[in-house]
C-alpha cells in the first residue's frame, strides 16, 4: 500500500446508505452522505457502492449520483482508485479545498445565527406547502403543523396560533397581555432584542436573577412586589446562559406564582436544536401559560416559524391584538414547516446539526479554558464569557476584526460581573482557527 494511502475497510452497506437518505437529488445524497462522514458513522477507508448501484436502488438517474460524488469529491471527503472504487477519505478539519478563511468579520460572533451549511433544503418542502387547503379568512395554525407539533408540546393546549418568527411571537404575547406603563417580570441576563423591544413599547422591566438552573424562585418572589402583569422566561438554550430549566426548578417557580394571577410566556427560541426536552409550567398554572416555540433556528428564517399554544383566552388576546395582516404566517408555509418537522431525512440532518453546534460550542470552550477563561458549554448558540472589563475587551476585539456582544445589553439595570455574547453557531470546524479566536479573546480580556 502506498505512504499515506488510507486501508480500505468493507463497503457500506447499500440497503443501510439508502434508508439513511431522504432527498433523492443531488443536494440531498451529498448531504447526507457529508454528514455520515463527518459524524464517523462511514470511517475514512469505507468503500462506498458504484455510481449505477446505488442509482438503481434509489431509482434516480446515474447523472444525480455522479453530481453528489463530485461535491463529495470537491469537498476532500471521497476520492476514486482504479481499483478501490471510490473510498471515503479523512474529513479535512479546515475550509474546504480552494477556499481560504476569509476572516472573522465574516463570522457572526455576536447575534447567535445558525449556520446557513446546516440548514435543511426547502425544495420538497415548499412542493409539499403548495398542496395546502386555500380557504377564505385567517385561520391560526393548519392542521397538518397542528399535528407535527402538538406530540412535542410540553403541556396540552386549547387553542393556538402562529407569528413570523420567535421574536414576532414573544412580542405579540407580550404587547397582548400588558399595557404602556405596565410591569412584567423578565429572566436576567437576556436575549437583548427583548429588551430593547419592550422598552420601545413602553412596558417596564423588573429583572429576576438567574443561576445555573434558570429564573431564581427567591427574585421572583421578590420580583412580584412591583405587581408585574406577566413573567418572561426561556425554556431551554437560554440566550445568553444556555441552561435548561429543570423539572424540579419549574416545581419551584410554580409555587411562587401558585397565588398569583399573572401570565408566564415561555420562550423557546431554540426548538427541536435544544438538547433537553420541554418541560412547563403549563400543567402546574392551568389557564396562565402561553408556549411559545420558534423554528426559525431549526429550519431558517424563510419559513417565518413561530407556533403559539395555551389557554384559549389568552390566544384569543393575542389574535385579537395583532388582528388581520402581514403578520400572519402563510398556510403554505405552515405546511411547509409541517413537512420538515415529520420528514425522516429532515429530521436526521437536524439530529446532525444539534450535533454539529455542540461541537463548535465545546470547542470554543475548551479553547477558552486554556487560556485561562471558565465558561459553561450547555446549550445554544452562545457562549456567555467573563471578562475584567467589557468595552475595552469589544475594542480590542474590533480591532481584529471580531464582534462580540456586549453583555451589559442583556440587562435591564446594572449588569455585575462583566461579560461578551459570543455567538457559536458560524465557527470554523478548524481547531487552529478557533484556538486563534480564544486567544484572541483573552489577550483583548487581560489588556481591558
Amino acid at each position: 500500500m502506498a505512504t499515506g494511502e488510507l486501508a480500505t475497510t468493507a463497503p457500506v452497506g447499500l440497503g443501510w446508505l439508502v434508508s439513511r437518505i431522504g432527498e433523492r437529488t443531488a443536494r440531498g445524497v451529498a448531504g447526507t452522505v457529508s454528514g455520515l462522514i463527518r459524524d464517523g458513522e462511514v470511517p475514512p477507508g469505507t468503500r462506498l457502492p458504484t455510481v449505477r448501484a446505488l442509482a438503481a436502488e434509489l431509482s434516480v438517474s446515474p447523472t444525480t449520483i455522479a453530481e453528489a460524488w463530485s461535491q463529495l469529491r470537491t469537498a476532500g471527503l471521497i476520492g476514486t482508485g482504479r481499483r478501490r472504487g471510490t473510498i471515503v477519505l479523512e474529513p479535512p478539519t479546515g475550509p474546504a479545498p480552494g477556499q481560504a478563511f476569509a476572516g472573522w468579520q465574516t463570522v457572526d460572533l455576536e447575534h447567535g445565527l445558525p449556520d446557513p451549511a446546516l440548514l435543511p433544503p426547502l425544495e420538497d418542502a415548499v412542493a409539499a406547502g403548495v398542496h395546502t387547503e386555500r380557504i377564505g379568512g385567517h385561520d391560526s395554525v393548519t392542521s397538518r403543523l397542528r399535528a407535527a407539533v402538538r406530540p412535542t408540546w410540553p403541556s396540552p393546549a386549547e387553542a393556538w396560533t402562529i407569528a413570523a418568527g420567535g421574536q414576532d411571537g414573544v412580542l405579540l404575547v407580550c404587547q397582548a397581555v400588558a399595557r404602556p406603563g405596565d410591569v412584567i417580570a423578565l429572566e436576567e441576563p437576556t436575549a437583548p432584542w427583548l429588551l430593547d423591544v419592550l422598552r420601545r413599547s413602553r412596558i417596564h422591566v423588573v429583572p429576576v436573577r438567574c443561576d445555573d438552573d434558570g429564573p431564581a424562585p427567591a427574585a421572583l418572589a421578590a420580583a412580584l412586589a412591583h405587581r408585574p402583569v406577566a413573567f418572561v422566561y426561556q425554556t431551554r438554550a437560554q440566550t445568553p446562559l444556555g441552561h435548561s430549566v429543570p423539572a424540579e426548578r419549574v416545581a419551584e417557580l410554580a409555587a411562587v406564582l401558585s397565588e398569583e394571577d399573572m401570565v408566564v410566556i415561555e420562550d423557546d427560541d431554540f426548538g427541536p436544536l435544544a438538547a433537553a426536552p420541554p418541560v412547563s409550567l403549563g400543567p402546574r398554572l392551568p389557564g396562565r401559560v402561553v408556549h411559545v416555540r420558534s423554528y426559525c433556528t431549526a429550519f431558517g428564517t424563510e419559513l417565518r416559524s413561530c407556533v403559539l399554544g395555551g389557554p384559549a383566552p389568552l390566544i384569543d388576546q393575542v389574535r385579537r391584538h395583532r388582528g388581520p395582516g402581514a403578520g400572519w404566517s402563510s398556510r403554505i408555509l405552515q405546511d411547509a414547516q409541517a413537512f420538515l418537522l415529520t420528514d425522516p431525512s429532515s429530521v436526521e440532518l437536524l439530529r446532525r446539526a444539534r450535533r454539529r453546534y455542540e461541537d463548535r460550542r465545546v470547542a470554543l470552550a475548551e479553547a477558552l479554558r486554556e487560556q485561562g477563561i471558565t465558561v459553561r458549554a450547555r446549550d445554544g448558540l452562545v457562549l456567555w464569557v467573563p471578562v475584567a472589563e467589557e468595552s475595552h475587551t469589544l475594542i480590542a476585539l474590533a480591532a481584529k476584526g471580531v464582534s462580540a456582544g456586549a453583555g451589559s445589553r442583556g440587562h435591564s439595570g446594572n449588569p455585575g460581573e462583566p461579560h461578551l455574547r459570543v455567538a457559536t453557531g458560524q465557527l470554523p470546524d478548524d481547531p487552529a482557527l478557533v484556538a486563534d479566536l480564544a486567544g484572541m479573546i483573552a489577550r483583548a480580556a487581560r489588556r481591558g
